[in-house]
């Protein structure tokens, strides 16, 4: 069957693999129906991404339906739509003993460590499988996305009546705010993009946003905003070395600052505005399945609307054509959708 082969950075390649043959114990094989790109899959494609590894089958956020099932498996059956948990812990290392599956000390991530679902079948670990007899696959490729985000807010736990701050306005920074405003806190989102914070204001309902400048006036408005104290939760989703180094001059004072994008550039910032306010800085990393839960339920409660979010697609022979076009900022992407025959 086919498939789509990230060989090196900035080559794709269509190759021919060996179907997948039938589930083992507690395995499923799976249709792919749907494939959300992300940053992560951009990042990969330019060879700027840390963790990833070449060649691989790129492919993390999935849509999927369940063709067959293995011995032992009893939380999915035949014919459900599931969302990917792409997330392949070991299930014995200390961090997932804890319960921290999405930082397992021998991750192996879907499309970036081991091949992921750019691909018509593939058999998955049945517990990776989260289904909904009422998301569409496009919803279900987005959960993942949106997981990120999720562990992201809870991370930095605002409350209602602070102030949370989401520097970035990509894929990730909106599935932040996303989970920003459901927390109660007011949201405020700052991006360079005077695209992206357009579709914030029209479509997420964000009215505080600010532009980028460069000269420093951002950060003067955000105090008059917040009433001279700065934001109690800032969330940089940018992935930028040089927004993640600015990031603590937004963070008040007891405040929590969160990463959650990456980059392989230093980081640095000075230590005492740091001391001073007592900052704590956080990473977070992919998400937990009660985040994949939780999400799948707002989606069917109707209290996340996905369907803004989905602004290109392609079918899965155009997408290496089609691909490089959505790294371009005038194309507009907010999320790219691939469709698997």
């Amino acid at each position: 069957m086919k498939a789509i082969q990230l060989e090196k950075p900035e080559h794709f390649r269509m190759i021919e693999i060996d179907e997948p043959g039938k589930p083992g114990e507690g395995e499923a094989l799976v249709r792919v129906h749907r494939i959300g790109i992300c940053g992560t899959d951009y990042s990969g494609f330019l060879g700027k991404m840390p963790f990833y590894s070449y060649p691989r089958i790129p492919g993390h956020e999935l849509g999927v339906e369940v063709v067959e099932i293995g011995a032992r498996v009893t939380n999915v059956k035949k014919g459900h739509r599931c969302s990917v948990e792409p997330y392949m812990n070991c299930q014995s290392c200390h961090a997932c003993k804890r319960g921290n599956s999405n930082c397992c000390e021998t991750l192996q991530v879907l499309g970036v460590h081991t091949d992921g679902g750019m691909r018509p079948y593939f058999i998955v670990p049945a517990r990776k499988l989260h289904c909904s007899e009422d998301l569409t696959f496009e919803q279900l490729a987005l959960v993942e996305t949106l997981g990120i985000g999720c562990h992201a807010v809870n991370r930095g736990n605002p409350k209602p009546g602070e102030n949370v701050l989401a520097i970035g306005a990509g894929p990730i920074g909106l599935s932040v705010i996303e989970f920003a405003k459901l927390s109660g806190a007011r949201t405020i989102v700052m991006d360079l993009n005077q695209q992206r914070l357009e579709f914030c204001k029209q479509k997420m309902g964000i009215q505080d946003t600010l532009a980028i400048t460069g000269d420093g006036s951002e950060l003067e408005t955000l105090k008059d905003w917040t009433d001279g104290v700065l934001p109690n939760v800032v969330i940089d989703a940018t992935g930028s070395n040089k927004s993640m180094s600015y990031a603590p001059n937004y963070v008040g004072f007891t405040g929590r600052l969160v990463f959650v994008g990456i980059t392989t550039a230093e980081i640095s910032f000075a230590h005492p505005l740091m001391h001073r306010r007592e900052m704590t800085f956080m990473a977070s990393r992919n998400s937990v399945p009660n985040d994949f839960r939780r999400i799948i339920k707002l989606i069917e409660d109707k209290k996340i609307d996905t369907r803004p979010w989905i602004t290109h697609s392609s079918n899965f022979d155009g997408m290496i054509e089609q691909f490089p076009g959505w790294l371009k900022p005038e194309a507009g992407v907010i999320k790219a959708i691939v469709r698997v025959p």
